[in-house]
C-alpha cells in the first residue's frame, strides 16, 4: 500500500510550532510522536478518528495561555478535551490540529462551605468534586453516568445533566463561575461566589458553548447540603408507552422527585447481567427516587403510589436498605457499558416535552422495524432527556450509515414535538448538520456572530456545531483578515 507523502509545509510548520511550545511548557507536556498522538485520535463517539498533529497537557491558566498564544499567531486550529468521554464527537481532532488536554489540571483551588461553593481546576472529574466535600456532607449536584471519567471541563463545555437533574438542575444551574481563556491567550474571569453577576449573561453563553468560545481552565461550582435520606423505588410495566406516560402524570400532578430514570427491556436485561441490580425483568422499568426525612420520603411515594398504580405496573419494589439504592444507581449508571459489551451502539441525546414521551416511544419502535436496527432506550425521563441507543455491527458495510440515519430522524422528530436536539450531550460533529433543522438561518447567524467576537480566526474547535455550508463565509473571512 502506498503511504501518502509528508507535506512539507505542514512538517515545517509542527516543527517550529513545537519548538514554541517547548519553550513554555514541560518536555513530558508536549506530545508530538505520531504513535502517541493516536491517543488523542477520538472521543467516545469512536466511529470517526483522526490523530492530531500535536497533543499538550498544560498543568495551569498560564500555559494553556501561552499555548493559544503561540497556535493564534500561528493560525493553528485547537482543539479542547476533557476526558475525551463526549458521545457527540466533542473533541473530534482534526489532522492540523493542537489537542489541548486539561487531564493535569486537577487541584481543588478553594473550598467554602459558609457560601456553598468550591473552586476547581476544570481537569477534575465530576464525582471527585462530591469526593472533595462530601466528608463535611456536601455534594455537587450535575451527576452524568460517566461522572467517574468525565472532566468539569466537558461537562461546562456539553452543559451536562445527570439522573438527578430533575430536582437539581444541569450544569449551568450550579456553575457560579469561569476563568476561561481566549484564543489569543487573554484569561477572563466571568461571575464568581456569588448568586448573580450583573451586565451580560456571558457565564450562560460560555455554559454549553462546547469549546467555540475558549478554554475554560478554573471553575467556580455550586455545592449543596446532604439531603437527610433518599429512597429510590423501581417501577416495572408491560410496554415503553404505558411508563411513558406514567412519567407524564407524575409531573403532571405537580410532584417533584430528585429523579425519574427509564430503561426498556433491551437494558434491563443488559445492565443486570452486567451489574446485578437485581431488576424485575419487564417491557419497561421507571427508578423514581425522592429525598427527605423519612416523614417527607413516605408522602411523596404515597402520592406517587396513587398514579403508578392508576397504570397497573407489573412490579413494584422500594429499596430497604442503602446498599440496595446503591446497587439500583450502579445499575442504571452501567447502562451504556453494559450495552457496550454485546454491540456496537450510538447514543443519540434529544430533548421531549414530558407529554409526548409515550408518543416518541412508540415512534422510535416503528423506526427500528424500518431500519432493521434494534434500539434501547435509557433516559432521564424526568425532564424528557431522551438516549436510544442504536444498535449496528460496525464490520458490516453501510450499517453506520443506516445507523446515521435513523438517529438523524429520532432527532428531527424530536424538534417536531417541540423539543431539541440535545439535552446534555451537545452538538459536536454527530448533529451539526441538523442544526438548520432546528435553527432559522438567522438564529445560527446570531450564534457565529458570538463565535466572532470571541475567536475571531475560527481556530477554536474547528467543524463542530455549526454545519459547514453556513459557517463557511465567516471561516473564510476570518482567513482572509489575516
Amino acid at each position: 500500500m502506498l503511504m501518502p507523502v509528508p507535506d512539507p509545509v505542514i512538517i515545517s510548520q509542527k516543527k517550529r510550532l513545537v519548538e514554541r511550545l517547548r519553550k513554555v511548557l514541560p518536555a513530558n507536556a508536549v506530545i508530538d510522536d505520531v504513535v502517541e498522538t493516536r491517543a488523542y485520535e477520538c472521543d467516545a463517539l469512536t466511529a470517526y478518528r483522526c490523530p492530531p498533529m500535536i497533543a499538550v497537557l498544560p498543568s495551569s491558566t498560564r500555559e494553556v495561555s501561552e499555548i493559544l498564544r503561540i497556535c493564534h499567531e500561528e493560525s493553528v486550529p485547537v482543539v479542547p478535551r476533557g476526558s475525551g468521554t463526549s458521545l457527540a464527537g466533542g473533541a473530534l481532532p482534526t489532522a492540523d490540529c493542537v489537542v489541548l488536554g486539561v487531564a493535569r489540571m486537577t487541584e481543588v483551588l478553594e473550598t467554602d462551605y459558609d457560601n456553598r461553593f468550591i473552586r476547581v481546576q476544570t481537569g477534575r472529574t465530576n464525582l471527585s468534586v462530591t469526593g472533595a466535600v462530601e466528608e463535611k456532607d456536601f455534594f455537587y449536584a450535575p451527576d452524568p453516568s460517566s461522572q467517574l471519567a468525565c472532566a468539569i471541563s466537558g461537562n461546562i463545555a456539553m452543559n451536562s445533566g445527570g439522573a438527578h437533574c430533575l430536582k437539581y438542575g444541569v450544569t449551568t444551574n450550579n456553575l457560579m463561575g469561569v476563568t476561561i481563556v481566549q484564543m489569543d491567550g487573554t484569561v477572563l474571569k466571568i461571575g464568581g461566589a456569588h448568586l448573580d453577576s450583573g451586565s451580560l449573561d456571558l457565564l450562560g453563553v460560555i455554559c454549553g458553548s462546547e469549546g467555540q468560545l475558549g478554554v475554560v481552565t478554573e471553575a467556580t461550582l455550586r455545592i449543596l447540603h446532604k439531603p437527610e435520606g433518599a429512597r429510590p423505588v423501581l417501577m416495572g410495566f408491560d410496554s415503553a408507552e404505558i411508563a411513558g406516560a406514567c412519567v407524564a402524570d407524575i409531573i403532571k400532578a405537580g410532584v417533584l422527585p430528585v429523579a425519574i430514570e427509564f430503561m426498556d427491556r433491551m437494558l434491563i436485561e443488559a445492565c443486570e447481567d452486567f451489574a446485578k441490580a437485581d431488576y424485575p425483568l419487564c417491557e419497561a422499568l421507571l427508578i423514581v427516587e425522592v429525598e427527605g426525612s423519612d416523614l417527607e420520603i413516605d408522602a411523596q411515594l404515597a402520592l406517587i403510589m396513587e398514579i403508578v398504580i392508576a397504570h397497573k405496573p407489573v412490579a413494584v419494589r422500594e429499596s430497604a436498605s442503602a446498599e440496595e439504592s446503591a446497587r439500583i444507581w450502579a445499575g442504571r449508571k452501567a447502562a451504556f457499558s453494559a450495552i457496550g459489551r454485546i454491540n456496537d451502539y450510538m447514543c443519540l441525546d434529544g430533548t421531549i416535552p414530558v407529554s409526548e414521551l409515550a408518543y416518541v416511544l412508540k415512534r422510535i419502535e416503528e423506526m427500528s422495524r424500518k431500519y432493521g436496527l434494534a434500539v434501547g432506550n435509557v433516559f432521564h425521563a424526568g425532564d424528557g432527556n431522551i438516549h436510544p441507543l442504536i444498535c449496528y455491527d460496525a464490520n458490516r458495510p453501510g450499517e453506520l450509515e443506516t445507523c446515521e440515519k435513523f438517529g438523524a430522524e429520532v432527532l428531527k422528530l424530536c424538534v417536531d414535538v417541540g423539543g431539541c436536539l440535545t439535552g446534555e450531550h451537545g452538538v459536536g460533529i454527530e448533529k451539526r448538520d441538523l442544526m438548520s433543522y432546528q435553527y432559522s438561518p438567522e438564529d445560527l447567524a446570531a450564534q457565529m456572530v458570538v463565535k466572532d467576537v470571541f475567536d475571531s480566526k475560527w481556530l477554536l474547535n474547528p467543524a463542530k456545531v455549526f454545519p459547514l455550508t453556513v459557517s463557511k463565509p465567516h471561516r473564510s473571512m476570518s482567513f482572509a483578515a489575516e
